[in-house]
């Protein structure tokens, strides 16, 4: 049975869906994603602000033979999109052509759509985001004497719908909700002062940590890192921690997106079936999760999303695509139009504490700052701070240092997953440790 507001959207894109063929156009495809939200901020005990955010969207794009025209609109009323499709049309009678553009083939298309458990609506009040917050930073102040301030805390709620329909019969769209808390407190200790964050996110309220929990535990990651020293510049094993090594993954998807890919832009052009990582490493796409935060029963086109290996015993087993990406490729979408779906690392056997005894010395990265990786030639730098690892234990904090390398050696060079999971991403990873880079310092 469909509530009121999908069955108004489904009604909706048919309309548009006629309209269009009516015009003469071959082929058309549309979206209506809307969403509401609520953050709530507090710092240093006070209300710092409260937004709430409402926004719909309608999108669709139409094809006459190869020729794409398309347009969006925030307003759903009839004349506002009878205005957006007649620009969609024009837009089109004046395009060149593009031979791989199109609809998703109609064999790909969703025929059974999951329910993955993503929609867990709420009725949480301004009043109420506050208090969470407030607790949330009331325990990270008085965690420790040396928590000197705090850039505050917020509570963030998140409820969106996307329905999506094309002319080759498709019509589906489904729910999400998401809940997020978050601290970041301040210390000081002699002249040296610090700063870091804990959070907790979950498809539903219930699913968070307590707000006392995220809020000590930012507080214990900021008081950790204070009298923090630089360190010589030299060659030294790394180990990301988990929310670090999630970029290390997130930099291989995007090398092997299907834009990258046919633009070749990327340094694992031409790698499919290829080794690029000892053959431990196994990363799979896994969208049907109950709950999970990337989870997806269909993709941006309508296309099924299937679980599936991205890296097997270290071997690239696909790319990343969307249909149109596929076909400048000569290859099948795998159903990424609009990005991937719960890519899960698989873990270790081994803990942090465990790969840290294995390194023996070298850098525990639990920061990272600036944007220095290029996809084109795999090259890696970044602004770091972390832990001095030294007889398999932490002796001191770090800061005011770079890490580099190449993403291609450093991918050849992974040690080991931890199995100290983290599960707040759409990335699922453990800690990563890489043989060998190189530390800029004094």
């Amino acid at each position: 049975m469909l509530d009121k507001e999908q069955a108004q959207y489904q009604a909706i894109i048919t309309d548009i869906l006629q309209g269009a063929k009516q015009s003469g156009m071959d082929a058309v495809e549309a979206a209506i994603a809307s969403s509401v939200g609520l953050s709530a901020s507090v710092r240093l005990g006070e209300t710092d602000s409260v937004e709430f955010s409402r926004s719909k969207v309608l999108a669709l794009t139409v094809y006459w033979g190869k020729k794409k025209g398309s347009a969006s609109t925030t307003d759903i009323q009839p004349a506002a999109i009878q205005a957006a499709l007649k620009a969609a049309i024009h837009i089109a009678e004046y395009t060149e052509d593009d031979p791989f553009s199109g609809l998703a083939d109609k064999e790909m298309l969703a025929k059974d759509i999951p329910d993955l458990d993503l929609y867990h609506p709420a009725d949480i009040s301004a009043e109420k985001a506050l208090l969470l917050a407030k607790e949330c930073e009331t325990s990270a102040r008085d965690f420790d004497a040396r928590i000197i301030n705090s850039e505050g805390a917020t509570f963030s709620t998140h409820q969106s719908h996307r329905v999506y329909g094309n002319s080759l019969g498709f019509l589906a769209g489904y729910k999400t909700s998401q809940y997020s808390l978050s601290c970041t407190v301040i210390a000081k200790e002699q002249e040296g002062m610090q700063r870091d964050y804990d959070f907790t996110v979950g498809r539903a309220e219930s699913d968070l940590l307590s707000p006392a929990f995220v809020g000590k535990n930012a507080a214990f990651r900021t008081v950790q890192r204070l009298n923090a020293r630089k360190i010589k510049t030299g060659m030294a094993s790394v180990i990301f921690s988990p929310e670090m090594a999630r970029g290390l993954w997130g930099h291989l998807l995007s090398a092997i997106s299907g834009g990258q890919l046919y633009r070749r832009a990327s340094f694992l052009v031409d790698h499919l079936g290829k080794q690029i990582f000892p053959n431990f490493i196994h990363l799979e796409e896994l969208p049907h999760l109950q709950k999970g935060l990337g989870s997806a029963p269909f993709d941006a086109e309508g296309v099924q999303t299937k679980p599936r290996d991205i890296i097997q015993a270290g071997v690239l087993q696909g790319y990343v695509l969307g249909s149109y990406s596929a076909r400048k490729l000569g290859l099948k979408t795998t159903g990424n139009a609009g990005g991937v779906h719960n890519v899960v690392v698989t873990p270790g056997k081994e803990s942090l504490k465990s790969l840290c005894q294995a390194m023996q010395q070298g850098l525990l990265v639990t920061e990272l700052m600036g944007h220095g990786v290029n996809l084109v030639t795999g090259d890696y730098s970044r602004g770091a701070a972390g832990f001095w690892i030294e007889g398999g234990e932490i002796q001191y904090p770090v800061h005011e240092i770079t890490i580099a390398g190449n993403l291609k050696e450093m991918f050849k060079q992974l040690m080991a997953v931890g199995n100290d999971i983290d599960r707040r991403s759409g990335i699922i990873t453990g800690s990563v440790w890489v043989g060998k880079m190189m530390i800029g310092g004094t």
